[in-house]
């Protein structure tokens, strides 16, 4: 049987919001900020708080510039994120058994 080890989870990852940036964006690559903040049903300042934790553990990169005239703030997930969400999605099926460890 594998050991139950919750300390492979990433709590960078495990908030409920960050999960979904991460989720998203490993689909998706790069996103809008507003189209992040439509998807996730979430306000613009909760989204900036949880997004600045995903930088600072250099999961994202937020890349902000101009449209045209119109600011625009791009949101993409780095390599360290993805390798980070893979070790997430692996560690959490080996504690709910859908990936038992050998």
């Amino acid at each position: 049987m594998a050991r139950f080890d919750i300390g492979r989870i990433d709590d960078v990852i495990h908030g409920r919001l960050r999960l979904g940036v991460m989720a998203y964006l490993a689909n998706a690559e790069v996103a809008d900020f507003n189209e992040l903040k439509s998807v996730l049903e979430v306000t613009q300042g909760n989204l900036s708080v949880q997004l600045r934790k995903l930088e600072e553990a250099e999961y994202v990169t937020i890349e902000k510039g101009f449209l045209g005239r119109k600011p625009r703030t791009q949101v993409r997930i780095t390599p360290a994120g993805r390798a980070a969400f893979a070790r997430y999605l692996e560690a959490l099926g080996q504690l709910i058994g859908q990936n038992p460890a050998a």
